[in-house]
């Protein structure tokens, strides 16, 4: 099998990999463990490639009924049902609300000078960049210490075999 980007995708040798322990992929050797690693990484671009084609493919597909049966019963999102031949197709549009930042800020204030609590109205979750924390001078670092909380994001590895020159 080839991907679009012409790199081979051994389907044979990444399939066992679903049978295996974690301890006996660990246990892989090096350039055995490199080369599953590279055949999973390019089947997972293609499906994902595949899957987006098709979701693509039922958009096109299913759309205009989805959206005429959520209107028929007075819905802009969420669940409707269709049928096509022998198939029943479950239609979800999840309802995505983003708000304006400035324009809530403004109106926190608003909240905040009428004398109200803009807590009682408005979720607030405060941030600050690492790259403007890690510019601040020490005391000031110092003073904002005690809220900053660092965890460990999601692991990712990268693999390349390397080759050994012999001369």
């Amino acid at each position: 099998m080839m991907t679009s980007h012409t790199s081979p995708v051994d389907i044979e040798q990444a399939m066992p990999l679903a049978e295996m322990s974690v301890a006996q992929i660990a246990a892989l050797p090096p350039a055995q463990l490199q080369e599953a690693h590279t055949n999973l990484l390019t089947l997972q671009s293609l499906v994902k490639g595949v899957l987006d084609r098709f979701h693509a493919a039922l958009d096109q597909r299913y759309a205009e009924q989805a959206v005429a049966v959520r209107q028929a019963s007075g819905k802009d999102f969420g669940v409707c049902h269709l049928s096509d031949g022998p198939l029943r197709i479950t239609v979800d549009v999840p309802k995505k609300v983003v708000w304006d930042q400035p324009q809530l800020a403004e109106i926190a204030q608003r909240i905040a000078a009428a004398g109200d609590k803009v807590g009682d109205y408005i979720d607030t979750d405060y941030s600050i960049s690492e790259t403007r924390f890690n510019a601040w001078p020490a005391p000031l670092k110092e003073t904002f210490a005690k809220a900053r909380t660092v965890k460990p994001g999601k692991t990712s590895y990268r693999i390349a075999l390397v080759q050994e020159h012999h001369e």
